[in-house]
């Protein structure tokens, strides 16, 4: 099935595979590395990345550079996707990433397959057919799901299902389902090489966190904002307002440290970046609690059915 992926580059991507005894991800669209923290809290390992943005390909090389240092050595964090022939990237059992949203979220123009980076899940598809992985976990904006009265979508579950035979199992997913106060929908596709392999995804958890604890004293909001690429700075009371809060009576911006805490991100997490860049980065992340539960239900899954 030709998908119309563009020509390849040539790359050499080393192939080895240092720890056989762990199951093995790969972290496209990688953003700064929600998925990789999930994955490595639970015990997976990293074997290759990809990411095309300069800012965040700094950010998470700083972030990562420790925990796995092969990627970094072993010329395996590579930039665009799409110039790496699937064949050259090492061989493993769980392929994750968020996709670009933009193709098909409301902020964009919602051209989805009609937009280039829209037919990257394309791309994504053409990876799982040659490596064949034991698992994939792919995340969007919800307005996928209904994008183009549900075609795009129906696309994609075809594309899984019958041109790479794989189960598909689907679910929107908001951080306050797992104690994130911000409600961030997100659709998550989890699906299995071998279909007869059952998947639920987690149950949510009590939300316990609210804003007041994001910024260490009394926020009147209790869940948060969405957090957005662009539009800060607008009045509390514009409704275009994400960034702005009311703590202790006074009018307060969010910045990075609680950006970090709505993303669920660890406390040592460094920006080595701007401010303003740091904020984007933020805005174009993943909810890792949430990323984080479904990560150890795949990893879980995956070992009990390969148990010896």
């Amino acid at each position: 099935m030709d998908f119309g992926v563009k020509k390849y580059y040539n790359l050499n991507i080393n192939m080895s595979c240092k720890n056989k005894t762990k199951l093995t991800f790969i972290d496209l669209f990688a953003g700064i590395g929600g998925f990789h923290l999930a994955f490595h809290k639970n015990g997976a390992e990293c074997v290759f990345a990809s990411e095309w943005n300069d800012y965040s390909r700094k950010t998470y090389e700083t972030n990562f550079n420790k925990i796995s240092p092969a990627i970094f050595k072993n010329g395996n964090f590579v930039g665009d996707i799409t110039n790496v022939e699937p064949k050259n990237i090492p061989d493993f059992d769980i392929i994750c990433g968020g996709f670009p949203c933009q193709p098909f979220s409301q902020a964009g123009f919602k051209k989805g397959f009609q937009d280039e980076r829209g037919n990257l899940f394309f791309h994504i598809a053409e990876i799982i057919k040659t490596k064949k992985p034991k698992a994939f976990f792919l995340e969007n904006v919800r307005h996928l799901f209904k994008h183009d009265d549900g075609k795009t979508f129906a696309t994609i579950k075809k594309v899984i299902e019958n041109y790479l035979g794989y189960s598909f199992y689907y679910k929107i997913v908001k951080g306050t389902d797992f104690n994130v106060p911000q409600h961030r929908p997100r659709l998550f596709m989890v699906g299995f090489k071998n279909k007869k392999i059952p998947f639920n995804f987690p149950e949510p958890v009590k939300l316990t966190k609210t804003m007041s604890d994001i910024f260490g004293a009394s926020c009147e909001k209790k869940i948060g904002y969405t957090l957005r690429v662009g539009g800060r700075g607008s009045v509390i009371t514009d409704r275009r307002n994400w960034d702005s809060y009311k703590v202790d009576g006074k009018i307060v911006r969010l910045g990075v440290e609680e950006g970090k805490k709505m993303m669920g991100l660890p406390s040592n997490y460094v920006f080595p970046v701007s401010n303003s860049q740091a904020m984007k980065q933020l805005g174009n992340a993943v909810v890792v609690p949430a990323i984080s539960v479904v990560a150890k239900e795949i990893i879980n899954t995956l070992n009990k059915h390969y148990a010896d």
